[in-house]
């Protein structure tokens, strides 16, 4: 069974797990209000629960103290999130999407040069399975 993908929620709950690597709930609670939102201590206690059902987060108990960590790798979860939006939100269409995103953001030189090596890179993995020879 293929895990499910993180809510908005549960990814905020992720991304502070990834930068500390460990933390309490109080941790995480503190991290996301400080991004601006204003969540309750029972209000992330719960989420982080749910995310334990879901595969998403694991924890150790050192006393009365939970301590809970990421089961799921950033990056794994970043391609399947935009596996999912680009299939929802464009059928599939990565040039269409791509359009909309550079119009969308200006980009920095390095943006552009990180996107240019992604591109031949793309190019050669497409030319060897189709056989072609780069």
């Amino acid at each position: 069974m293929a895990m499910a993908a993180p809510t908005e929620r549960e990814l905020q709950a992720l991304k502070v797990l990834w930068q500390l690597g460990r933390a309490t709930v109080r941790d995480i609670t503190a991290a996301i209000n400080e991004r601006g939102e204003s969540l309750a201590y029972t209000t992330v206690l719960s989420l982080l629960q749910v995310m334990e059902q879901k595969g998403l987060v694991g924890h150790e108990a050192a006393g009365k103290v939970y301590s809970y960590f990421a089961r799921v790798q950033r990056d794994a979860i970043y391609r399947r999130l935009a596996k999912g939006f680009l299939d929802r939100v464009f059928d599939g269409a990565m040039d269409e999407y791509l359009v909309h995103a550079l119009e969308a953001k200006a980009l920095s030189s390095e943006e552009l040069a990180r996107l240019e090596q992604l591109i031949a890179k793309a190019r050669q993995t497409s030319r060897r399975k189709s056989g072609k020879g780069g």
